[in-house]
């Protein structure tokens, strides 16, 4: 038993902080928008690595008594915990355009009051990697941590930079000085003078930056510009075999979605040789960042496909199908959003779905899937949670400990729901046709109303899909396996957690089982 618990173990650390990025807000001038408000600038010196610290300017715009917080974040979006990044800074100072201190006082973990913020020109702090600085609790993982050293630097932005309140919206330049020698790694872009430009604070967050002694490697994928940057501590692994891995999903991804909704994307692998390091995830909008322990590649080079998979889907939801919780994230007292269903089930089933129906993987190979996580979240995790009662409560003790159960109950409810759309629609409209076209009508720019979201996709769908999210998602209704999937010819086998195609399907679940299995 506790091997198994082991290997689950770990399963489940793959799934564990894979999660929702926030959308970004593009547009920030003065009222009578012509005059473009002055942007919030940031310097970060890597040249300067003493410490294991990031030292950090910033030179601020023209500031008000109503500006006068400095805010570290507390959490950040898709990571479902409480984080308190204040924890690592070890100075901080503010100073007027002569050089003259003012006064700041810390007044909570995450936050420094300005006496006179009117006056403030530069503040400057330093804040600690949190790969090398112990915490009593709140443990940060990995995949949204820091790191600097001789030969890289990874900076995830909520863990390195802050923003002054009532300026969470304002934009953000960030220069970078580092060695010659070091490449960089991000989907932020560059302006002409050099400065990666951030729409604003959610943008930062949203767009981790990898540098050091990195390869790379470029490749299109139906007009998709796609970028690899693989940091290895030991060279044993390079960006061209990472390509070779996920090569085949990116092409998969664009047929399931009948095209790629962005125009660039940025995977960055940060690998070390630290044994205990749990490999994990964390998606973005045009990015994700991936550790692993590189002496492991051999053996979860298959189950990267498979995360990658799931990151590179987060392009549909929640960039483009997003609630208002989501597109203006709150880093001081964080909300949770009632719909992690989609953001992070749908896309859980959506990323093995497509690499089954692109021939990626075997029909064999794709009920192991569902087989898989039935077991764990029967096992592993309480049976009376439902995934709404997961959703509002995943930023307390007790929703952390039934966090991983949306990749497992949560896929499990979309293919559930994927089977009763096609039912339901005569094979005309499965769980992607209709997160494809909701996609189109809502957009990187355009949020649902989280409120009335459940309401607005049962009219947008069948009136029979509001007992389908009462029962299963807002409730932890017992999940009805065979009765479902025996409208596509499978058998569920509840003892030994199977999933067996029926010899004896009907010509109406054949015809519906090929419809669900439609190859691309």
């Amino acid at each position: 038993m506790k091997i198994i618990k082991t290997s689950i173990t770990l399963i489940v650390f793959t799934f564990l902080f894979i999660s929702c990025g926030n959308a970004s807000k593009t547009t920030h001038q003065t009222e009578n928008d012509t005059v473009k408000k002055e942007s919030v600038k940031f310097n970060i010196d890597l040249n300067n690595r003493t410490d294991d610290t990031f030292k950090v300017t910033v030179t601020a715009p023209k500031l008000s008594a109503e500006n006068n917080i400095f805010q570290f974040a507390s959490s950040a979006p898709g990571t479902y915990q409480v984080m308190d990044l204040g924890r690592f800074v070890k100075s901080f100072t503010a100073m007027d355009k002569k050089g003259n201190l003012i006064s700041t006082t810390q007044i909570t973990t995450n936050q420094f009051e300005i006496s006179s913020p009117e006056k403030v020109k530069t503040i400057i702090y330093e804040i600690s990697e949190t790969y090398d600085t112990p915490v009593t609790e709140h443990p940060i993982y990995p995949m949204a941590g820091t790191s600097i050293e001789d030969d890289h630097a990874l900076i995830n932005g909520q863990a390195v930079f802050g923003y002054f309140k009532g300026l969470q919206d304002r934009e953000i330049n960030i220069n970078i000085e580092y060695p010659e020698t070091w490449k960089v790694g991000t989907a932020l872009r560059q302006n002409p003078d050099g400065y990666y430009i951030a729409n604003n604070y959610d943008h930062v967050v949203d767009s981790p930056i990898l540098l050091g002694n990195l390869t790379k490697v470029t490749t299109l994928v139906d007009g998709t510009n796609i970028d690899i940057y693989t940091y290895s501590a030991k060279g044993m692994i390079k960006s061209e075999e990472v390509l070779e891995t996920i090569e085949g999903m990116l092409h998969s991804a664009s047929k399931f979605l009948n095209g790629l909704p962005i125009e660039h994307y940025t995977f960055l692998l940060f690998m070390e040789t630290n044994p205990i390091q749990p490999k994990g995830a964390w998606e973005h909008s045009y990015s994700s960042l991936y550790t692993f322990n590189e002496n492991n590649w051999d053996k979860i080079s298959n189950s990267f496909k498979d995360m990658a998979a799931h990151e590179f889907f987060h392009i549909i939801t929640p960039l483009n199908i997003h609630s208002e919780i989501i597109e203006e994230f709150n880093f001081i007292t964080p909300i949770a959003s009632q719909h992690l269903w989609l953001y992070e089930g749908t896309t859980e089933w959506a990323s093995h779905m497509m690499l089954f129906r692109s021939g990626e993987k075997s029909f064999e190979d794709y009920l192991k899937t569902p087989r898989r996580k039935v077991y764990i979240a029967t096992n592993y995790y309480s049976t009376d949670y439902s995934l709404l009662e997961l959703s509002n409560k995943c930023f307390t003790p007790d929703g952390q400990k039934q966090y991983g159960n949306i990749y497992m109950k949560g896929a499990l409810v979309a293919g559930l729901l994927d089977i009763r759309l096609l039912e339901l629609s005569n094979g005309e409209r499965g769980l992607i046709d209709v997160v494809n076209e909701l996609s189109k009508i809502y957009g990187p720019n355009k949020a649902f109303d989280e409120a009335t979201f459940f309401n607005y996709f049962t009219e947008f769908t069948h009136p029979e899909i509001a007992e389908f999210f009462e029962l299963y998602v807002k409730n932890a209704t017992p999940l009805p396996y065979n009765e479902y999937y025996q409208k596509i010819g499978i058998q569920y086998d509840a003892e030994k957690y199977r999933f067996i195609v029926d010899e004896n399907a009907t010509k109406e679940q054949l015809k519906l089982r090929e419809r669900w299995m439609e190859r691309l």
